[in-house]
């Protein structure tokens, strides 16, 4: 009997280590769940910025053999980049973008490379958001100029040998009968404003600025009048060539101020990852001259992406400048005129994008 109730005993000091040892472990577990709480979870912070960098490089060549309806070989290269970043915090949003674009062509009627495509274009424009709905208080910046000097080949006099043959003009003929159109800040034109944006839409927008103030750079003596600068007395045809040849810029002679206001609507359409369109119409109106009609500019540029690595991008450049003699540089004015300037790209090429979203 005495063997039995030793044996009970036991029994049950070991089932209640059991249920200690359970309760202990059971702790311990609750233990370490807390502490798993206390252990901080990694938050991804916010980005701001979301930048993209889109890259162009197309390639142009014409062959003809014995072709009766005539033209001339060719070849063109030309690169783009078409850069953007832009930032949104709170009631702080910002959108810049610059463009670059450069090529060359050749063609075998005339013995040098000509420059085709030569551009230059920053903007940027910053937002503060207002209590009205879709409308920020705004200010901008843009700037516009070319890498380098832009010619107009004219094609040279010809000259006969003593038999009578014509004489083909060499490589240095063609330069000497070259005309200088344009280069780096020759023109430049700088603009910044103040006002408001109004955002109806992701894909529209519209900067209406009443402060605007700017400025036409023209640092090539030659281009002044062709750009709208009166010349000055004594800016007599050898002052000018010797201020070209030393590049000498004069602030005063070089710079024309403007004040007045600016209007910029820009509007994008992304179809896809494959198709976008973008247009920009920008005009300003002078204070200084009231009776000089507004200055006009409209972009468009329409990018397809037909395979991984490859597209097809088609863009155009209006300009009214009422400032700007377009037809001819010569100084008497004849010849001179007021019109609206156009150019069109259609290009096909290699492309790559370099991007990183929110």
């Amino acid at each position: 009997m005495k063997k039995i109730f030793l044996t009970v005993i036991a029994a049950g000091l070991a089932v209640m280590a059991s249920a200690q040892n359970t309760q202990e472990a059971a702790a311990a577990a609750a233990a370490a769940l807390s502490a798993a709480d206390d252990v901080p979870v990694p938050v991804e912070k916010p980005r701001y910025w979301t930048n993209t960098i889109l890259t162009n490089i197309n390639f142009g060549q014409t062959y003809l053999s014995q072709w009766a309806a005539g033209g001339y070989n060719n070849v063109s290269l030309a690169g783009n980049v078409d850069a953007s970043a832009n930032y949104a915090k709170d009631k702080l949003i910002g959108t810049n973008r610059l463009q670059l674009d450069y090529g060359f062509l050749y063609s075998a009627d005339k013995p040098i490379i000509q420059k085709n495509k030569d551009r230059i274009y920053l903007e940027s424009k910053w937002g503060y958001e207002t209590p009205v709905k879709n409308l920020a208080y705004s200010g901008s910046f843009d700037f516009k100029t070319q890498f380098g000097n832009n010619y107009d080949y004219k094609t040279p006099a010809t000259a006969k040998d003593a038999d009578g043959n014509v004489i083909e003009p060499s490589t240095r003929d063609w330069e000497n009968a070259r005309v200088l159109k344009s280069g780096l800040f020759a023109p430049a034109y700088v603009n910044v404003g103040i006002g408001a944006l109004w955002t109806p839409a992701p894909w529209f927008s519209l900067n209406v600025a009443p402060i605007s103030g700017g400025a036409v750079i023209v640092g090539i003596p030659d281009l002044r009048y062709t750009y709208g600068m009166a010349l000055k007395e004594n800016d007599s045809a050898d002052a000018r060539k010797q201020a070209n040849a030393d590049r000498n810029f004069d602030l005063f002679r070089s710079v024309r101020m403007e004040f007045g206001a600016q209007i910029k609507a820009d509007a994008a359409w992304v179809i896809n990852d494959a198709f976008s369109y973008t247009t920009q119409f920008t005009a300003f109106y002078n204070y200084l001259t009231p009776k000089v009609e507004p200055r006009l500019t409209w972009d468009n540029k329409v990018f397809w992406k037909l395979a991984k690595y490859f597209a097809l991008t088609v863009s155009t450049n209006l300009i009214y400048d009422p400032c700007v003699l377009v037809r001819d540089t010569t100084r008497d004015g004849k010849a001179d005129t007021k019109g609206v300037q156009f150019r069109e790209f259609l290009e096909f090429g290699f492309t790559y994008t370099i991007t990183n979203k929110k």
